[in-house]
């Protein structure tokens, strides 16, 4: 059984621990979302038990990077993109259906995309991390372990959770001044992430933005638990106002994202030393 270089081991738990993070907020964020929705289609269970198993299996990665694969985890990964895919549809599909088409107020109280492509990026990551942990250098066409396409990845996901963000925040009409950290901080390390890919460069100041953007995600979800307190009740009142507050399991994806950014540069760094 081939086992993850030493050397790779780091970027390989830090990948994985992204991938499990990512994870962890669609299940949480699909649970809610969907308990509030009554489950009133089927396919709503699924994203549950699809987050749920890679939650399993991406923990595992992250504890024991060289610990074998086997096809039932790459079948989970490929669930994973699969359905994070369809429900990227559906959720569309939803958007547009009501009245007005693709509309701000549409956006804002329709089905989030934000989740299922988090679903998405999970899968993928994971995958990424499995296919590095048994020393292999591509996964289909596409090459790992220079970090590259990870990096990119990770990048790209930045940018489009931080649009969700965004929308969200603006439908909060940015009232505390906090709001704008994470439609700030986060593109700007998405922005050096993706330099140092396209130049195939590892910088510190690209390593310390993602650590930041890292600590935003667990920040966040602190200042949206407090934002669930302000509503009527409280606590006490917790099963309206977690629905009704601010969703306490979406800026923890910032931390995964960061998280597998950190991995990718891990990975550049290692490949130009062995260059």
């Amino acid at each position: 059984m081939k086992t993850a270089p030493d050397s790779d081991t780091p970027a390989v738990r830090l990948i994985a621990g992204g991938a499990t993070a990512l994870a962890a907020s669609v299940l949480a964020d699909s649970g809610l979302e969907h308990y509030r929705g009554s489950f009133a289609n089927p396919a709503m269970v699924l994203p549950i038990a699809a987050s749920s198993l890679g939650i399993a299996v991406n923990g595992r990665r992250a504890q024991r990077p060289a610990s074998g694969g086997s096809p039932a985890i790459t079948i989970s990964h490929v669930g994973a993109v699969t359905i994070g895919a369809l429900g990227l549809g559906f959720h569309a599909y939803n958007v547009l259906k009501r009245p007005g088409g693709p509309s701000f107020t549409n956006l804002f109280y329709g089905a989030p995309v934000g989740a299922p492509a988090a679903l998405v990026l999970a899968g993928t990551l994971g995958m990424a991390a499995d296919t590095l942990a048994r020393d292999k250098h591509l996964l289909g066409p596409v090459e790992l372990a220079s970090g590259r396409a990870i990096g990119a990845l990770a990048g790209v996901g930045l940018i489009g959770t931080t649009g969700e963000a965004a929308l969200l925040h603006f439908r909060g009409a940015y009232h505390d001044p906090f709001m704008w950290a994470p439609v700030v901080l986060p593109p700007i390390a998405a922005a050096a992430l993706l330099r140092d890919v396209v130049q195939h460069e590892r910088r510190r100041a690209t390593t310390i933005l993602l650590g930041a953007t890292a600590a935003l995600g667990v920040i966040g979800a602190a200042f949206h638990s407090y934002g669930v307190s302000r509503n009527m009740g409280g606590w006490r009142n917790w099963r309206q106002n977690l629905l009704a507050g601010p969703p306490i399991p979406a800026p923890p994806a910032f931390a995964g994202l960061a998280l597998a950014g950190l991995g990718a540069l891990l990975l550049m760094k290692q490949r130009h030393r062995r260059g």
